[in-house]
């Protein structure tokens, strides 16, 4: 929740990310804190000739700062960022452009993504590396980014969003012929995603063609994209909000045609298990790596969210998924009727919690509803708001210096509802010194099959994870129907 994490960061006007039950008579603004992260890059080198510097770019560093403050900073991993570094050289000297530079940074967020920016920066989460089952699959997706850039991709991308932008503003000055503006922005819409596509196939093929000649496993492509299809699709099942909101297959769709044709890729080059996989190495690398959410930053176990750095927790009602998404937690009930926001804002000390629920940043609050109140010992307000279709209970605590706040959203008010919003934030209370020193982030760890193992039995021994045994087969690779042999070396997930 980076919204937690830069302690003062308020909303963006419409930020309900991971649901849109939530943005229904919502009216919200804010300020960000970016420069609280600090900066991890790894610049490989060409062994052909020197790679040609970066030139500085004042809206490339924005952008960077951007991505960082959204994916939780940078990740701080020596080991990895050798790895990574070791790879981006080989991929770059079998690359049409050797002289090129790339600057890697590996992002501290479990979402599983990577992306490349118009100068050559490259960045990969901790939750894509913990995906990969190989140093073959990762390289497939450092040399798919390359190969946007080499493409002009990236560039192409930032033209098309300026221009989507002005034939908005332009479509948006023409006039009250609502037909003609849908036309005018479905044209464009499509214009772009038809584009995307076309750029992911031709990405494919040069990024496949790269990791051949550096001698990798030309198949890692196709496997990777199976295992991030895999991925999303046990994420999808856990909630209605869109599980890729924040995943690499958001902008790049792992369609069964792709795979294919990934595989058609990798068949120009070798046979299948013709390439260099380098599993071994590659586990031992990711070995005790942070998995999911970073502890250190706010995290959730189940119904609960805890943040030690700050010291408070809080448990959602039953029957509700809570995600920790870049603006804030995000909950959602099953059957999608009921929904929670929770988030930190900027609130004078001189204000009321009472004054600021009333203060205009959300509408059709009643102002007759609001009260004041303490929660566990902290000076708390609450109002009921109203939409078209939703009914919102919304509640201010003051902790510490910061003003914590619950939007709870239902579309009809009814006693569970009410109890729901009441009950969690009840349960909102500081942590314990002894919780604080207990919360230890989840990790990878690397076991080697004994006699007698199974999926099932290995997957018992996860800690902190939803469908450990769905889970345990994605992570490792495996389908419906695999098993494991003995002496195969697998991840677990532990705490």
């Amino acid at each position: 929740m980076t919204a937690v994490r830069q302690r003062k960061t308020g909303l963006s006007r419409g930020l309900w990310a991971a649901s849109a039950v939530l943005c229904a008579g919502l009216l919200l603004s804010g300020c960000g804190d970016a420069g609280r992260f600090q900066t991890a890059t790894l610049q490989p080198s060409s062994p052909a000739k020197p790679p040609r510097p970066a030139q500085p770019n004042p809206a490339a560093e924005r952008e960077h700062e951007r991505i960082l403050s959204s994916y939780g900073g940078a990740y701080d991993d020596p080991k990895l960022e050798a790895l990574i570094t070791k790879t981006v050289e080989r991929l770059v000297a079998a690359s049409d452009r050797p002289d090129l530079s790339y600057k890697v940074t590996i992002l501290n967020s479990g979402a599983v993504n990577a992306f490349a920016l118009p100068t050559g920066q490259l960045y990969v989460t901790r939750g894509l590396i913990a995906l990969a089952s190989d140093t073959s699959e990762l390289s497939s997706v450092l040399s798919h980014e390359m190969a946007h850039v080499l493409a002009k991709h990236a560039s192409i991308r930032e033209d098309q969003a300026r221009q989507a932008a002005i034939v908005t503003r332009v479509v948006t000055d023409m006039g009250n012929d609502p037909d003609l503006t849908a036309l005018a922005l479905a044209k464009t819409k499509l214009t772009m995603a038809s584009f995307s596509r076309a750029q992911e196939f031709e990405a494919d093929g040069i990024g496949v063609g790269i990791s051949a000649r550096a001698q990798f496993d030309p198949y890692g492509a196709a496997r990777f994209l199976t295992a991030m299809e895999r991925n999303a699709a046990l994420k999808a099942s856990r909630a209605a909000a869109d599980p890729r909101s924040q995943d690499f297959l958001s902008s790049h769709p792992a369609t069964p045609e792709r795979v294919q044709n990934a595989q058609a890729n990798a068949r120009q080059y070798s046979s299948p298990d013709g390439g260099e996989r380098d599993r071994e190495s590659y586990l031992a690398t990711i070995d005790g790596m942070v998995y999911g959410e970073d502890p250190s930053e706010g995290f959730v176990r189940g119904r609960r969210f805890l943040h030690p750095k700050l010291g408070f927790t809080f448990t959602a009602p039953e029957a509700f998924t809570l995600d920790n998404t870049a603006q804030a937690v995000i909950g959602v009930r099953e059957g999608g009727n009921q929904a929670m926001r929770f988030d930190v804002v900027r609130v004078a000390s001189e204000q009321t919690l009472a004054d600021y629920l009333n203060s205009g940043w959300m509408e059709n609050v009643e102002k007759a509803s609001t009260e004041e109140m303490t929660i566990n010992g902290l000076p708390a307000a609450a109002a009921t708001a109203h939409g078209d279709q939703w009914q919102f209970r919304v509640y201010a605590l003051r902790f510490g210096s910061d003003v914590y706040r619950f939007i709870f959203a239902a579309k009809q008010k009814t006693t569970e509802s009410e109890r729901n919003a009441r009950e969690t934030v009840g349960s909102f209370r500081r942590l314990t010194l002894e919780e604080i020193q207990a919360a230890r982030p989840l990790r990878i760890k690397i076991i080697t099959a004994q006699p007698g193992d199974t999926v099932e039995s290995l997957s018992h021994r996860m800690s902190g994870v939803d469908k450990p045994v769905e889970r345990f087969r994605v992570l490792n690779g495996l389908d419906a129907h695999a098993e494991v042999k003995v002496r195969d070396r697998v991840k677990i997930v532990v705490d």
